[in-house]
């Protein structure tokens, strides 16, 4: 008589349906890229941390890596529409964290021709906290004279 394998984790954490690849065409379809960011050519990544709720529902945005000129609004709206699957645990109203990663990337029309883009990591030297670290990326346009 074979025994009853008990589950790997007590609380099971909730899931985008369709996946990651489900949860990435949906930001896909509903991101819209701020008209001040297209005017300054910004792109880059937004870190955002989520709060799930047992219901599945997104309660809280905190943007952990900013980007500005209106991307850290449009992220934040946008997952704010996430809506996640909570299986059933127990009966225990848990809360899920979770940080997502939001890509604004230009379309190909609008990309300036010869840019190259550098991505760095490095400390703030003008934060306070020496244990901040800002990360971003810079485009470097090439124009013929």
């Amino acid at each position: 008589m074979k025994r009853e394998r008990k589950e790997k984790h007590f609380l099971k954490k909730p899931d985008y349906p369709g996946g990651d690849r489900g949860m990435v065409e949906f930001i896909k379809q509903n991101l819209r890229y701020p008209e001040d960011a297209m005017k300054h050519r910004i792109e880059g990544i937004v870190r955002i941390r989520i709060t799930i709720d047992h219901r599945g529902k997104v309660t809280q945005t905190r943007i952990i890596d900013h980007l500005a000129h209106g991307c850290d609004e449009e992220a934040d709206r946008v997952v704010r529409l996430l809506q996640f699957r909570v299986p059933n645990n127990r009966g225990v109203r848990a809360t899920f964290n979770k940080v997502l990663n939001i890509h604004f990337q230009m379309p190909e029309a609008l990309r300036p021709i010869g840019g190259i883009q550098y991505n760095y990591v490095g400390n703030d030297p003008v934060s306070e906290k020496k244990e901040e670290v800002r990360s971003g990326t810079y485009t470097v346009t090439i124009r013929k004279a």
